[in-house]
């Protein structure tokens, strides 16, 4: 069966009933939680993960990745009305999208943001359909010990560019993978780190712990401010954009589907690296760099279109290799694991049906993306006036039942709590979650591969240098030295990925 025969078996089963629904499930829900401040992909992702486990697998990573590129889109909403970025990548359109904003011009800064996030989207997932499949048979004739260095270097780089103190980021990889340990042994059966609750021979439950540092600290930390927010309401006739503003923000749009198809391969903070290089390549591009930070079109278009061109690459190494890239892409691992879906080589070849379904829905999510973003703007801004403290309730309960119902486990629900708990401290003490949860889902797979590794080689560690481990490394190094020289050009700094996170 060719590529072309298998999209279109991917797109019969996307535009089934139970496709279209979850996937506008996932995209509107996605962008409530990123229009409402604070959420983002990660919460919304990990508050209705245990919702899919009575789904089939196509279905149930359908809706998680409406919910994940659904964020993108909603975060542009929050930024361009209230100057309150919904996440990190999109602090950059707090900059020129409020000023359009103030001076009445809101309308066409939603609708340059919702088009450009469309082009962006798709451009990323047309790379993916071509990229994935090609470098999937690539690592199928790769070994264990490959494997090793892949993850090795994506917790290293992981830990390198992060957010924060580098010495943080590193304390949190070894707590995700020590956290991962905890369980009985695959291979010998000895329990470890169980302290002899035999409810946690299985190892932690991932649903449990993601919800628990994601959602629970995420609520915890916003209860701080509740306070009413004033957004600008703009006016659906006004949303249509003068010719001007679509002949200033075509070539942005057109630049910063590259360049985010391009950055979304840096791990951690790919798209918030990618709005900055875009703002930076605008602002040397336009004939007119004073307008910028006064309400320049441009200004919106290039980021929120990089920011959604990341999407789609940032699957490429979790469906053709099983390693996330970004946290978001570390919930659809455990949820396709949990499904009996192991990502990586053999996916497209043992689960082909998951693999171009989700391309599938990607092209239709973002269809529905731009419907919705657009007529029912109002809508969405009215969700800021609620008062926070009244979600709580709701967010607390629809966790609560969600943790419970995937093993029926009250020690689930103390691991949510716990870990809620243990993330709000961390968080206030400036530790990330994201390099923990990504070593967390990690540490399973890095250990097995690791010893198997050496049973091949008959116990020789000669075998993590062998020669195709080192064109491996060598090559996935020059790509990302090349991509981070060229984010250095453009005047990209850590510390900028550092405020951004911290925004």
């Amino acid at each position: 069966m060719t590529g072309f025969d298998q999209l279109l078996g991917g797109f019969a089963i996307a535009l089934s009933w139970k496709g279209l629904l979850y996937c506008f499930i996932g995209c509107l829900w996605g962008t409530i939680v990123g229009v409402l401040p604070g959420l983002g992909p990660l919460a919304g992702m990990t508050l209705l993960l245990p919702l899919t486990f009575g789904l089939d697998p196509a279905i149930g990573i359908i809706m998680l990745t409406g919910i994940f590129y659904g964020a993108m889109y909603g975060g542009s909403t929050t930024s361009i009305l209230v100057r309150i970025p919904g996440e990190a990548a999109s602090v950059v359109t707090c900059i020129d999208g409020y000023e359009m904003a103030r001076k009445g011009r809101a309308g066409p800064a939603l609708m340059i943001a919702a088009v450009g996030s469309f082009v962006g989207g798709t451009f990323s997932i047309i790379g993916l359909m071509l990229i994935a499949p090609p470098l999937a048979k690539v690592m199928i004739a790769i070994g264990p010990s490959v494997e090793v260095v892949l993850m090795l270097l994506a917790l290293s780089v992981i830990s390198v560019v992060s957010a924060g103190s580098r010495v943080k980021t590193v304390l949190m990889v070894a707590l995700g993978l020590l956290l991962g340990s905890i369980g009985l042994d695959n291979l010998t059966g000895v329990a470890r780190f169980t302290f002899g609750y035999t409810s946690m021979a299985g190892g932690l439950s991932f649903t449990s712990l993601a919800i628990g540092l994601f959602g629970i600290s995420e609520i915890l930390i916003n209860l701080e401010r509740t306070d009413t927010i004033k957004a600008i309401r703009p006016k659906l006739k006004d949303l249509v954009p003068r010719a001007k503003d679509v002949r200033d923000a075509a070539p942005a749009i057109g630049r910063a589907s590259v360049i985010g198809f391009i950055f979304g391969i840096i791990p951690g903070v790919s798209h918030v690296v990618s709005t900055f290089v875009s703002y930076a390549v605008e602002k040397r591009f336009s004939p007119h760099p004073e307008e910028f930070g006064h309400g320049a079109i441009a200004g919106v278009a290039g980021p929120e279109t990089a920011n959604n061109a990341v999407t789609g690459t940032a699957m490429i190494p979790l469906l053709a290799l099983g390693i996330p890239s970004i946290p978001a892409t570390a919930i659809l691992l455990s949820a396709l694991t949990i499904h009996g879906v192991q990502p990586g080589p053999l996916l497209l070849t043992d689960h082909p049906e998951v693999f171009w379904s989700l391309v599938a829905s990607m092209y239709i999510g973002n269809v529905i993306l731009l419907i919705l973003n657009l007529p029912l703007v109002g809508i969405f801004v009215n969700l800021l006036r609620i008062p926070y403290a009244w979600l709580v309730p709701i967010i607390l309960i629809v966790s609560i039942i969600g943790v419970y119902s995937v093993n029926f486990s009250v020690a689930d629900i103390w691991i949510m709590v716990i870990s809620g708990g243990a993330g709000y401290i961390l968080r206030k003490f400036g530790y990330e979650m994201a390099p923990l949860l990504l070593a967390f889902v990690l540490g399973d797979r890095l250990e097995a591969s690791f010893r198997l590794a050496l049973t091949m080689s008959g116990g020789s560690y000669a075998t993590f240098v062998d020669r195709a481990s080192v064109i491996v490394l060598a090559s996935v190094l020059v790509l990302l030295l090349a991509v981070q020289a060229l984010a250095w050009a453009f005047g990209y700094r850590k510390s900028v990925a550092d405020e951004a996170e911290g925004a």
